[in-house]
């Protein structure tokens, strides 16, 4: 990593800045990644970084999951806020939100929604690229009118887009699960 001069530890134990050949790597992965999830259907979207920690404690399985890895943020603006603010460990919460205020019927389906974004998770042992407290992210959420529309477009995204992506740019075999 240093030798390709890809990434150098960053200013806050886990951080990591990417230096100008590595982001241009990360840049043209996450284009070709980005034209294959449209022509999937999905369409991108951006959430708020700062999540309030009830919606966090609404899905008791992402509090337990994250509890140790969360940044929580207190104070802002010079003053203590009234609730405490999550640094986005993922979106799913955020995203959860809004889908409950942008689906009102069956003709609102299917939502096909992608996101680039960057994550925060306090990690206990961080390696640069591999397990940092900030990273950059990508995650697609969708919502159907049925099961099997469901099932049927994970599969088409995890074969067609993920694997072969994998496959044909990265050059690296893929076992699908």
């Amino acid at each position: 990593i240093n030798k390709a001069e890809l990434a150098d530890n960053g200013p806050v134990r886990g951080t990591m800045v990417i230096r100008p050949y590595g982001y241009g790597l990360w840049e043209r992965m996450q284009q070709e990644l980005d034209a294959r999830i449209k022509e999937a259907g999905a369409q991108n979207a951006y959430f708020p970084l700062f999540i309030p920690q009830s919606y966090l404690t609404r899905e008791a399985e992402h509090v337990e999951g994250f509890a140790p890895e969360l940044a929580v943020v207190t104070h802002g603006g010079g003053k203590e806020l009234e609730e405490p603010v999550v640094v986005r460990p993922t979106s799913e919460t955020i995203i959860n939100a809004s889908f409950s205020k942008w689906v009102q019927s069956y003709r609102d389906l299917p939502l096909l929604i992608n996101q680039w974004a960057n994550v925060v998770r306090w990690e206990m042992r961080p390696r640069v690229f591999l397990r940092t407290t900030e990273f950059l992210w990508q995650e697609g959420h969708t919502a159907h009118a049925t099961y099997e529309d469901a099932r049927d477009y994970a599969a088409y995204i995890h074969k067609e887009v993920y694997a072969d992506f994998m496959v044909d740019v990265l050059g690296i075999d893929v076992v699908l699960g």
